[in-house]
């Protein structure tokens, strides 16, 4: 009996130990769930923002949306009566970038993925064979296989990709597409030496396109435009050129140029036919509306390919084809500066009127034009052909080059060297930009008293002045001539060259926004040359291209023109060269309400005699012919009426010579010239 109770005892003391125990446990339990609730309070509300976001970012992904590029539009409203849709110089086509993220592609699988992308991509080239496989080794989740992938091709590589992520359980973003934009160019070389074009590659900080030259480089900062944004979810499932647009990108301005993309396609064919023709090393041509100064077509051969930029770029010799040699080469521009000397001696007879003083010389006076001394010069001054007398209008039809010089003297002597050389440049522009929107204008030179050569000459010494005269010793681009006979062609008026119309940006609303218009129509400017002046000069034009002129071959039959040929020798080596030559002619169409002025030019055309014609070299024979087709076939795309039915050659049907214009004025001023030198 005694010796139970001390087991009863026992057992009281187990289960109270027991109970302790589970106390403990109790109590631990309840300690940790409430640092679980209190973790997960910390959690869930106190840093909720926190953790929502690192979880965004884990599962979701925000990407650039890629926005257009601004292009480029032809002046089609040009043909008033008949507009035509629309055309694009250049535009950007979608492309698509092809990515790999290495991280999801199982070793076992990249060998063959690698070896299949090849095949896909049509790569034969080793090298990048091995580049492609190489970045499936890369410790990356994005790396770049290949760039400007066709829609088509993008298609084919996804159904493809499709069937083989399902069968070897791949992730199916572990191949993914970025959409880009790619200049294209619908007329290929059309233009290209004035649009230029981008690089394939972009600007790793602004992502912005990275211009080669040319308008491209100029309107840059409207043609850019700014990304979107594209969000999606990052998951097996998701491809990664999917998802929702939560900014659109905002695209590029356009810029709607003066150019006619049908007028640019006949000066550039003419230009390079006629290139050939006179075997030159290169010509180029501008077309511009004398009222408006819109260049209507600016051609030069030479073309330049935008989308091959990489050849001209990574060689010396076609490098230069980059270049608008329009702007770019000033040279001295010879016998088309005889008629600025001419409408100067004019202006000159104006301001003797203002002074009370009688005029300086007649239009209709007979001078005498034999080699005669000048002051500075030790040789006398001679004509290319010899004549005895000629008044204004034979001197222009002849090209005279003692004829304006000893017209000139007369103004030095009445008014100086300092009003001449003031009417050159702050009335005609020479030695300053025309500040037409393309780069590297040169402002060409025109000599100042004072001032040296880099060989230690003076610029402007005693004989200079009838050097400027005929045209030498002063230097121009080829758009300051055009400009100074627009002047002429469009009565009389200031001018300023232009390559734009209007500059837009169409908004994501679909609002356009305008940020520059030039499009008010015909602007009078102020007037730089009396009515009557235009008048006499445009006469005296229009004698070159008939009998007896220098540029018989610029005669556009059934329209009026006037016009004036130029060829000037070119300084090789500090030195005038006798073989190598600028050969010009410029013009306008019709005479009396011109539609437009050209110029063309054939530089360094093959120096050779061709029998029954001439000198191959003179701007009549090869440039004169250029401007002929030209001009005819830009008139009747323009629909203009012929002004001189009846002006044909001898044997046409079609001629009629008591109608034909200005032949009853050739036969006087012939007669006149005979009679004045037997």
């Amino acid at each position: 009996m005694n010796s139970q109770i001390p087991s009863k005892k026992k057992t009281f003391s187990s289960t109270s130990k027991d109970q302790q125990r589970l106390l403990g446990v109790a109590l631990f339990l309840l300690v940790l769930f409430s640092l679980l609730i209190i973790q997960f309070f910390r959690i869930q509300i106190v840093q909720h923002e926190k953790w929502e976001k690192q979880a965004y970012a884990q599962h979701t992904v925000v990407v650039k949306e890629p926005f257009r590029r601004g292009v480029f539009y032809s002046n089609t409203s040009i043909k008033s009566a008949h507009p035509t849709a629309q055309q694009a110089f250049v535009i950007d086509v979608p492309k698509f970038h092809l990515y790999i993220d290495p991280k999801s592609i199982p070793e076992k699988d990249r060998e063959e993925i690698a070896s299949s992308l090849n095949q896909l991509l049509q790569l034969d080239d080793n090298e990048q064979k091995t580049y492609v496989r190489a970045q499936f080794e890369k410790e990356s989740r994005s790396r770049k296989i290949a760039m400007w992938l066709s829609g088509e091709k993008k298609e084919e590589i996804q159904q493809w990709w499709q069937r083989l992520s399902r069968k070897n359980k791949i992730a199916r973003n572990a191949i993914f597409f970025e959409k880009d934009y790619q200049r294209s160019y619908p007329f290929g070389k059309l233009l290209g030496h004035v649009l230029h074009t981008v690089r394939e590659l972009r600007d790793e900080v602004t992502e912005q396109c990275i211009p080669t030259g040319g308008l491209e480089y100029v309107f840059d900062k409207y043609l850019q435009g700014r990304s979107g944004k594209r969000f999606f979810y990052r998951s097996p499932r998701h491809s990664m050129d999917v998802g929702t647009v939560i900014e659109a990108p905002l695209d590029g301005a356009d810029v709607y140029l003066t150019i006619n993309h049908c007028l640019q396609a006949i000066v550039e064919e003419e230009i390079e036919k006629q290139v050939q023709i006179a075997e030159a090393k290169r010509g180029w041509g501008i077309m511009l509306d004398p009222y408006t100064g819109e260049v209507l077509a600016l051609a030069q051969y030479p073309f330049f390919y935008p989308s091959s930029y990489r050849e001209y770029f990574n060689d010396e010799e076609l490098l230069e084809e980059t270049q608008v040699k329009a702007l770019t080469d000033p040279y001295e521009p010879g016998s088309t500066v005889k008629m600025i000397t001419m409408a100067i001696c004019l202006m000159a007879n104006e301001e003797m009127k203002k002074q009370g003083k009688p005029p300086i010389f007649d239009p209709m006076e007979k001078v005498s034009v034999l080699p005669t001394m000048f002051p500075g010069r030790s040789k006398p001054l001679r004509d290319l052909q010899a004549h005895r007398y000629v008044n204004m209008y034979m001197a222009i039809q002849k090209s005279s080059n003692v004829y304006m010089s000893t017209i000139l003297h007369r103004v030095i002597e009445e008014l100086g060297e300092g009003w001449y050389r003031s009417v050159l440049e702050n009335v005609f522009g020479f030695g300053q930009k025309t500040g037409v929107e393309l780069p590297g204008e040169s402002p060409g030179l025109l000599p100042t008293p004072g001032k040296v050569h880099p060989n230690g000459t003076l610029e402007w010494s005693k004989p200079t002045p009838y050097s400027l005269a005929m045209g030498h010793n002063i230097l121009a681009n080829s758009f300051q001539i055009v400009r100074n006979f627009a002047i002429i062609a469009n009565g009389g008026y200031d001018v300023k060259p232009t390559l734009v119309r209007k500059i837009s940006r169409r908004m994501p609303d679909g609002s356009e926004q305008i940020l520059l218009c030039n499009t008010f129509g015909e602007k009078k400017q102020r007037r730089l040359l009396d009515p009557e002046i235009v008048r006499q000069l445009t006469c005296a034009l229009k004698y070159v291209t008939k009998i007896g002129g220098a540029a018989r071959k610029a005669d556009i039959h059934g329209y009026t023109e006037a016009g004036k040929t130029s060829t000037s020798e070119k300084i090789i080596d500090g030195k005038y060269s006798k073989k190598d030559h600028i050969s010009t002619f410029i013009g306008f169409a019709p005479a009396d309400h011109p539609r437009f002025v050209l110029m063309v030019v054939m530089d360094e055309p093959a120096y050779k005699y061709i029998p029954g014609i001439g000198g191959n070299q003179y701007g009549g024979n090869c440039a004169a012919p250029a401007f002929e087709r030209i001009g005819r076939r830009c008139l009747e795309y323009l629909g203009v009426e012929r002004d001189d039915p009846y002006g044909y050659p001898v044997g046409d049907p079609r001629r009629d010579g008591t109608k034909a214009d200005w032949l009853k004025e050739v036969d006087a001023l012939k007669k006149l010239y005979e009679t004045w030198n037997r």
